[in-house]
């Protein structure tokens, strides 16, 4: 589906253009295209492959999706991969958009995701000594968008951490923490496969042999590269805490237990000894003693009772029960 086609020249925009004109805008000196598609067929890239001469490899990999965050150059253009990653009721949903460089055109491709890119084309408009740069500060922009909405995301990842991590020592919790983090650490691990390649694809885009449609925009490329590295810190610190508090979680499962294991113990060895009097006065013989006493039996259950609550006692103060 087509969102946008526009012609820009010297940072300023020309015109909204159709898909047929597109190829007379590309013959005019110093003019660009930015055209935007959003979730397109097969026969929509196709016509956008004949227009702006793309890789039918790079034009598959935009058909199938599901591509790893890369960016790759075919010839004298780019082909660049990156995931677009929302939270969406406390799920987090991937998109991926599809961006196709040239000097003299932008073709991005947005697939799985309601986030659009409308502001990213009113900023660049807004810029226009940047916009000069051509279709290189636009891909800068497309990729700082992209980078920009990864923030809020991890935002609301370390505030639920934050959440589990105020629960870990409540009584009773321990199964319901368990499953909290690990879901928790699936988000970030999916968060951190849009990052981790994205941070070591935009690394060639600065620096050594900078291709050659963002020669002009690199410096802006290595802000990008700032936030990037910035959010796979924060994402490693929160797999290390996810970690952390997964063993404690466990050290509190194992410590109640323990208790409930001390409970059950001390409760048994005071009905063993109970069960030990009861089992000796309980015995068939006819020279028992303390048979023909009539004290005898309230004295038998007195002993069982001391003794049964000495050892309650005794138990108390250790702080078995």
């Amino acid at each position: 589906m087509l969102i946008n086609c526009a012609a820009y020249q010297e940072g300023k925009k020309l015109a909204d253009i159709t898909i047929a004109e597109i190829s007379d805008y590309l013959a005019i000196p110093g003019c660009f295209v930015w055209v935007a598609l959003r979730d397109a067929t097969r026969d929509e890239l196709e016509e956008m492959r004949q227009e702006f001469h793309l890789h039918e490899l790079a034009v598959e990999d935009a058909l199938h999706g599901h591509q790893r965050p890369k960016v790759e150059e075919y010839g004298d253009s780019l082909f660049a991969v990156m995931q677009l990653v929302e939270m969406q009721d406390g799920e987090l949903n991937c998109g991926e958009v599809d961006v196709f460089v040239g000097h003299n055109y932008v073709l991005s491709v947005r697939n799985r995701s309601s986030h659009d890119f409308l502001g990213v084309r009113g900023r660049c408009e807004r810029e226009p000594q940047r916009l000069k740069d051509g279709s290189g500060f636009v891909f800068y922009a497309l990729m700082d968008a992209v980078v920009d909405r990864y923030f809020p995301v991890l935002s609301e990842l370390e505030a639920e951490l934050e959440i589990v991590e105020e629960h870990i020592f409540a009584k009773g919790a321990a199964r319901s923490n368990i499953e909290r983090l690990y879901e928790l650490k699936r988000k970030v691990t999916e968060l951190r496969h849009a990052v981790t390649p994205l941070l070591e694809a935009a690394g060639k885009l600065t620096g050594g042999r900078v291709p050659e449609v963002c020669a002009r925009s690199q410096h802006y490329f290595r802000d990008v590269i700032d936030h990037l590295a910035r959010i796979n810190a924060s994402l490693d610190a929160c797999r290390d805490t996810i970690g952390t508090a997964m063993q404690v979680n466990l050290s509190m499962v194992a410590i109640e237990e323990n208790e409930v294991n001390k409970k059950l113990a001390a409760w048994a060895g005071i009905f063993a000894v109970a069960t030990a009097f009861a089992g000796i006065w309980g015995m068939n013989f006819k020279a028992m003693p303390e048979l023909d006493w009539e004290f005898g039996y309230p004295m038998a259950l007195g002993l069982i009772a001391a003794t049964c609550g000495y050892l309650y006692y005794r138990f108390k103060r250790a702080k078995w029960l």
